[in-house]
């Protein structure tokens, strides 16, 4: 009997240390996932001409990180919706058609799915102790109520200058501060109507592309010309003419002539017209490269539209693709937390031959 009871209190404790072994194994577990960031991917795929391949499952998809294959852990279909930042410039260099441009904002928000959830930014002008300044301003948090952000778009107002790079950083700070809910993971996303040309903001675009790049916010542009509209008033008498912002001229010269001996001119109205039109080409350059490279690395796109008319096109194009898009999701085998930049590369397999995929780059890891 007594031999009976002690192996009955043997295997009982054995019993009891297993639970508790296998509590903390599972609580060891919930602390690295939390601790080891899910890197979201979305992932747009086509095939050879162009056209979305809509119906494919994750099996179909293979990830890697800096070379090494990851498993993946999370996957959301094309059906999945998304969260979308809407960045509307609305300074004077867009032609000053404000109601174009609440007209195309409608009706792209109109072609979202009902699922999709929509935040509205846009630029405004103050005027404090007698100067006029802009800045950027959240007219709307992300809500899938239609009548919200239409009334919110009635309240878009013109700008007399481009806090650009201002409103990209309120995108990330303010839009998206919070952590996504399920259903949104890897599925946010910037769609920005504007020229890129900052004017007035107070951060720099390395400022928004470290912000971005961690964010893994997928990068829209639908990028209007107005390089002809402002060269034409840029010339003649200083005092009537379109002018650059001291920030932009500061920016033309630490950009393009770091380490020139030239004298350097911050006046405006000291500025020749061949310099004026120096300064235009070099910032518009400087604006297309930017918007280049936000969407490429995070597999987003560039529409071009010649003016606000064409937007409306362009916006289609966007909510097309936005409900198109995949999102594979893995938490990453290196557990360092170094700070490092991680390149990112998707393969394909059982898809038809020809196939392409556009997808984010790579992210930045999180830091101790």
């Amino acid at each position: 009997m007594r031999l009976k009871l002690f192996f009955l209190v043997v295997i009982f404790s054995l019993g009891v240390s297993a639970n508790f072994y296998a509590q903390d194994k599972k609580n060891d577990d919930e602390v690295l996932r939390i601790d080891t960031q899910l890197v979201d991917v979305p992932v747009v795929v086509t095939d050879k001409n162009g056209k979305p391949l809509l119906d494919l499952k994750q099996s179909n998809f293979i990830i890697y990180e800096d070379g090494k294959k990851q498993d993946i852990s999370d996957f959301a279909a094309t059906n999945a919706p998304f969260e979308v930042a809407l960045l509307l410039d609305t300074s004077g260099s867009t032609r000053s058609d404000l109601q174009l441009i609440q007209r195309a904002a409608e009706n792209f928000i109109a072609s979202l799915r009902p699922g999709d959830k929509v935040s509205i930014i846009a630029f405004r002008s103050d005027r404090i102790s007698g100067k006029t300044n802009a800045a950027s301003e959240v007219l709307s948090s992300l809500t899938n109520d239609r009548n919200k952000l239409k009334s919110a778009l009635a309240d878009v107002k013109m700008s007399f200058g481009t806090p650009y790079y201002d409103g990209l950083l309120q995108v990330v700070e303010k839009i998206f501060r919070e952590k996504p809910k399920d259903e949104f993971r890897g599925r946010r996303a910037l769609v920005a109507l504007t020229d890129g040309v900052d004017s007035t903001s107070v951060a720099d675009f390395a400022e928004v592309r470290e912000e971005f790049g961690q964010a893994g916010i997928v990068s829209y542009f639908i990028q209007v010309d107005t390089r002809e509209f402002f060269e034409e008033n840029l010339l003649g008498d200083c005092e009537s003419a379109m002018r650059f912002s001291q920030a932009q001229i500061r920016r033309y010269y630490r950009t393009f002539y770091p380490k020139s001996n030239v004298e350097k001119v911050y006046s405006f109205c000291n500025l020749g017209d061949f310099e004026r039109l120096d300064i235009s080409k070099k910032l518009y350059e400087l604006a297309d490269a930017q918007m280049q490279g936000l969407a490429k690395m995070s597999g987003g796109k560039v529409f071009p539209a010649a003016d606000l008319s064409e937007a409306r096109v362009a916006f289609a194009r966007v909510a097309q693709e936005i409900g198109t898009k995949y999102s594979v999701g893995y938490y990453s085998s290196n557990e360092k937390r170094d700070g490092g930049y991680r390149k990112i590369k998707i393969e394909l397999k059982g898809v038809p031959a020809g196939a392409q995929i556009r997808a984010r780059e790579g992210y930045t890891a999180p830091t101790n």
